[in-house]
Parts: C-alpha cells; structure tokens; sequence
C-alpha cells in the first residue's frame, strides 16, 4: 500500500507531539528507562521542611501501651508504667519534654484548662501521666513541673498526676505503642513532636485522640466517660454520651442523630411501660374490690 511521505511526515509530527506532552506529565520514573526517583530528589521537591518529616500521630486505637517499660517517678522511685496506671480510672496521657521553649507548654497548658472545667475529680474520676521524651530529662524536674502544674489547678501534692522521665529504649518503646512519631532535631537542638493528649482506659489500653493545643473541654470529657464505659462522670454525662459521636473527620464529638433517635424511643418505651404498669394495676385492684 502506497503512502503519500507528506502524510507519512505529518503522522510522524503528531506523535512526537503526543509524546512530548504525555513526557512533561510523567514522573521521571514513569518513562522509559527512567527507573525509580532516588528518595533524596523526592525529598528535596518536598515542602515538608526536614525536620518536620516522619512527625505524625499513627493511631492505634485499642491497642494496650507496654504496662512493663520502666521509668523513673518525680521522687526517683524506679517504677512500671502499671505501677502508675489506676487500673480503675480512665488516663489522660502525654508525652512532652522539659526544655520544650513553646509546644509542650500549650498542650500542657490546654490540658490545665480542660481539666479545672471538666467537672470531674482528679483522682475521684480520671488520673493523669506524663512521660518525658528527652532521656535527658531528670526526676527534679518531673518534680518540679508537677508541682507548678497542680499548684495552679489548686490541687494538693499527693494528687495523681505523675511524672515519668526514663532511657531513650523506654521512651520509644511507649511512643511507637501510641503512634506518637517525633524527631530530634540537631541543628535546633530540640525534639520536633505532634501536639496530642491520648486518652487511655482504666485498663490502660488507647481510647482516644485529643489533637491540638486547643480542644473543647466537652470532648476531653466524652473522651474520658467513653473510657471508663460510663463508670465516672453522672448520669446526663452518660445520656450525652449516647447523643454524641466521635467524628474522625472532625477530630471531635459531634451530634449524633440515630442516637438522639434511640434514646427518644428508649424513653417513649419506658412511658409507655409505666403507663401501662399504672392502669394494669389499677384493674387489679378493681378486681379485688369486686
């Protein structure tokens, strides 16, 4: 078959066209004989400053942290995370550093605030840990930190806040249980972290994520009557609960509609039953009267 070289010509310029467009929208190592991109290119194309990279929260819901790693308390007494754990209580649960010159002390901070508005007891209702991510870090200063930090909530010294300071095996240990990824930074000579509070169960096992340095104190405390399966906060605390859902999106809880729907039926059930107890007994007794 006879092909004009004209066309032959034109057909060879569309497809070189073609690819040159389909090139400029591939990856390097999408195109022929392009290979894989080392990590350091990808890296440098990258927006995340190097510090920041690897710093995130992996939530680990349900898990159990390591109830045998090792730390030092605030009075130098070697313990088990166990030892500090209330085992009937739910956990508020922190990983910060002393020397932090500003994150630290807004979670910290925030975590004050929630904790004087919550309407539970510290010690009555839910208890609180604090683990120091710099091996660095010393049992005077847990001692130190706890004390400032209960004194301004206007809590004695012999609350249950405890302060943990340990080896950076330790340290890691607990962090990888509770998907909280950190780095420490050379040149700034800091620790570059996510601002989290974890809320664990009586059990010691992770329930919730509170993110942020800002968080409502109505989340802090659905977080912890969610942990303890009901067992602190009163009852409306508990019929909240049952309106109220942890939204993943959000970060938050948020109005729960086929909740709010159950509770409504519950209670024209029980209306209904007392209604019906009522006149039930009622006719009982004009038998008993006939």
């Amino acid at each position: 078959m006879y092909t004009d070289p004209s066309t032959l010509l034109s057909l060879r310029a569309r497809m070189a066209a073609l690819l040159l467009v389909l090139g400029t929208g591939l990856p390097a190592y999408a195109l022929p004989g392009g290979g894989k991109v080392p990590q350091s290119i990808i890296d440098a194309q990258s927006n995340t400053p190097p510090q920041l990279k690897g710093v995130d929260v992996a939530e680990h819901l349900g898990e159990l942290v390591p109830l045998e790693a090792r730390f030092t308390d605030s009075s130098g007494k070697a313990v088990q995370l166990r030892d500090v754990l209330p085992r009937t209580k739910p956990v508020l649960f922190t990983l910060v550093y002393y020397n932090c010159p500003l994150l630290c002390n807004l979670v910290i901070n925030e975590q004050i605030r929630n904790m004087r508005e919550l309407g539970l007891k510290l010690g009555e209702d839910y208890e609180a840990v604090t683990l120091s991510i710099d091996p660095q870090d010393t049992p005077a200063q847990s001692l130190e930190r706890r004390r400032r930090h209960l004194q301004s909530m206007g809590q004695p010294e012999t609350a249950p806040w405890h302060f943990l300071t340990g080896t950076e095996e330790e340290i890691q240990r607990v962090a990888e249980a509770v998907g909280f990824k950190y780095a420490y930074d050379e040149r700034t000579k800091q620790y570059v972290h996510p601002a989290v509070v974890h809320v664990l169960t009586p059990e010691g096992s992770i329930s919730r994520y509170l993110y942020g340095t800002s968080f409502r104190t109505q989340d802090m405390k659905l977080a912890l009557v969610e942990a303890a399966g009901g067992r602190v906060g009163t009852s409306f605390d508990r019929v909240v609960l049952t309106c109220f859902k942890y939204d993943t999106a959000t970060r938050r809880y948020g109005f729960y509609v086929f909740g709010f729907l159950r509770l409504g039926a519950l209670m024209v059930f029980s209306a209904l039953a007392t209604m019906l107890a009522y006149y039930w007994r009622r006719e009982l007794k004009k038998g008993a009267a006939v």
